[in-house]
């Protein structure tokens, strides 16, 4: 047991900068508070003391502000940073050196009694606000944009953001991407990127066709000119002509 608390008080030095000595960890963090409580839970729990692990819960939502269920199955090394609002299912299932951020839900979207909530592999970090939704996997690595809604599996080392969330393809643009407290700016979710896209385009269509008619009133400008010009040659060819 006092291994698993050295093994989570380091964990948040690696994870929080913030972190400064070890009695701070122990006294002002409520994720590792909160981790502390659910084992107790989850061990009365599996001992068949349903209403005491669900007690100790109760409890420990009430002074972390995280909810986590007793049947729940954390690994080692879980981070939750800052915590508030975090909401962990019964069926739930997260993998060792994960990290969730503040109003994160691993939530189902079902009521059945077998598994309805989402299973997360090995060192999977999820940005504040993400809701992961239902019974699949998110594979091992994987990263959750802040406030995207999960609700098909996610492949291992993949970025997901948006909602509902979609994986971005290239490398370089899912690093910036991600972002654990709030979706970037620039590239915030793939089919907002699209239109964006799209209305840039338009933009430069625009811009050519104010163009091309700019040349066109230029070019009937000139050949009214010319006509213009042409009449009194004509008007004095025929004078000339009656005269002979």
């Amino acid at each position: 047991m006092f291994d698993r608390i050295r093994e989570d008080i380091r964990c948040v030095f690696d994870r929080d900068p913030a972190a400064r000595t070890m009695w701070e960890v122990l006294t002002c963090y409520p994720g590792f508070h909160a981790l502390t409580f659910h084992r107790l839970a989850h061990a009365c729990w599996q001992a068949g003391f349903k209403w005491l692990g669900r007690l100790v819960s109760h409890i420990s939502r009430f002074l972390t502000g995280i909810e986590i269920h007793p049947g729940a199955t954390i690994g080692r090394r879980v981070f939750i940073d800052h915590g508030m609002g975090v909401v962990i299912g019964e069926t739930a299932e997260i993998g060792d050196d994960c990290t969730l951020y503040h109003q994160v839900t691993l939530g189902g979207v079902s009521w059945n009694k077998g598994k309805r909530h989402p299973t997360l592999g090995k060192g999977v970090v999820v940005g504040a606000g993400a809701k992961i939704l239902g019974p699949f996997e998110v594979g091992e690595g994987a990263r959750i944009g802040s406030n995207s809604v999960v609700v098909k599996a996610v492949p291992a080392g993949a970025t997901v953001v948006g909602i509902p969330a979609r994986i971005v393809e290239d490398h370089t643009a899912a690093r910036m991407a991600f972002d654990a407290y709030a979706v970037s700016g620039n590239l915030d979710d793939p089919l907002n990127q699209v239109l964006v896209t799209i209305g840039s385009k338009t933009e430069d269509m625009e811009g050519k066709l104010a163009e091309l008619l700019r040349r066109l009133e230029t070019l009937e400008g000139k050949s009214e000119q010319e006509q213009g010009d042409a009449e009194p040659r004509r008007s004095a060819g025929g004078t000339r002509a009656g005269n002979t």
